[in-house]
């Protein structure tokens, strides 16, 4: 098996849990390392979302693919799978699930021992320059080091192809690779008045007309532009969209998602009658930020010694505009280089997703991010790695 990540580190076990002579290859000094960097460092090893179906409509790009695997291991099997090892899994209430200990060292340290417990033999520094399909049906892969290793079935479970060049070895066994792109990335807006409220969290309504998105959810004003669940899921469901448009692009926020335009109307009715003499700035609308209701006033055109009593039918439709409709000119993207996540890997089409089996080379099976399949931000790339590579891991020691 090639990776010692998430996904190969399972199927590993797994099959070695069935009676299966099995060695797990990785390229670099540590295993697990994106495990423990994952969450802060605490590991959200999945989602508090028990229904198979449900689960699945996480994914931008493997949602159909996934129905059948999420049947036969869960996210309930996940927590199942790590209670029977000693490690009990807490739900957050956004439904994030970390174990108890809020270290991801727990979750490397349970997968290490139940490697070597299962007899999985596991081995550092072992890149695979290439790989030979043996005429009587088996793999032999020429290392790095100049040494060569036969197996009799092939796990491919590097990870997710940030470059073209990271699927290769897939691509030199027959299979097509999906072009990668960014995936669940910050939106960078050079707007002096936002990046001052770097900071402030708030539920809203992001939109980008342009290619056709919409998400609402908790957004967060930063030193860069805007990033929180709402945007870092609408770059998941828009990841090819936004990088055909070179992530340039016109952005607008509903600041006050929950409020219709005649709520809006009369809230402002109200306070222009019963706070006549104080500044606008001053008497936010709630559920907005006073920081953020202040700038959002001054964005309007209203000069900040305005006062209710003058506020005119043009100012009041402006911060209407404002409040439901802020538009900010997107220049580029940010990325969590430590949990980069990738749209793109081996086309879907090309996988039995019974058995994560090759339907192009007999003997070849494939597991986690390689996979043209990514989920959006909560947990949900670490369950498509524990169940595909769990039932790689099973088909392979049949």
């Amino acid at each position: 098996m090639v990776g010692g990540g998430a996904a190969g580190f399972f199927a590993a076990i797994a099959a070695a849990e069935q009676g299966a002579d099995v060695t797990l290859l990785e390229k670099t000094v540590r295993f697990l390392d994106k495990v423990r960097i994952s969450g802060g460092g605490r590991c959200n090893v999945t989602h508090a979302c028990f229904e198979p179906r449900e689960f699945a409509t996480r994914y931008p790009r493997g949602e159909r693919a996934l129905l059948a695997p999420f049947q036969k291991f869960s996210a309930r099997d996940t927590v199942d799978w790590f209670a029977a090892r000693g490690v009990k899994l807490k739900t957050e209430s956004d439904g994030r699930m970390f174990p108890t200990t809020n270290s991801s060292q727990t979750i490397i340290d349970c997968l290490m021992n139940a490697a070597t417990k299962a007899g999985v033999k596991l081995r550092l520094n072992c890149g695979v320059e290439s790989i030979t399909k043996r005429a009587d049906g088996g793999f032999e892969l020429s290392l790095v080091n100049d040494e060569k290793i036969s197996g009799d079935r092939l796990l491919l479970a590097t990870g997710g192809c940030r470059a073209a060049a990271a699927g290769q070895l897939a691509v030199s066994l027959g299979h097509t690779i999906e072009a990668p792109v960014p995936s669940l990335f910050t939106f960078q807006i050079e707007s002096q008045w936002l990046r001052s409220l770097a900071g402030v969290a708030i539920a809203a309504g992001v939109s980008v007309p342009v290619a056709k998105l919409r998400e609402r959810g908790p957004l967060l004003v930063t030193h860069w532009g805007l990033s929180g669940p709402a945007i870092l899921k609408m770059s998941a469901w828009g990841a090819r969209s936004l990088h055909k448009l070179d992530y340039k692009f016109p952005l607008f926020v509903n600041w006050l998602p929950d409020f219709s335009p005649e709520k809006i109307a009369q809230e402002l009715a109200v306070r222009r009658k019963r706070w006549a003499g104080k500044l606008i700035v001053n008497v936010p609308l709630a559920p907005l930020p006073a920081r953020l209701w202040e700038e959002l006033v001054l964005a309007a055109g209203i000069v900040r010694e305005t006062r209710w009593s003058v506020l005119t039918r043009a100012q009041t439709h402006a911060l209407t505009q404002q409040l439901t409709r802020t538009e900010f000119s997107v220049t580029g993207k940010s990325l969590n280089k430590d949990e980069f996540v990738t749209c793109g890997g081996v086309k879907l089409g090309e996988i039995n997703f019974k058995t994560m089996a090759s339907k192009v080379c007999p003997g070849l099976f494939f597991a986690g991010e390689l996979l043209d399949i990514d989920g959006v931000t909560g947990g949900f790339n670490f369950q498509a790695a524990w169940t595909t590579g769990w039932l790689a891991g099973q088909a392979l020691a049949v």
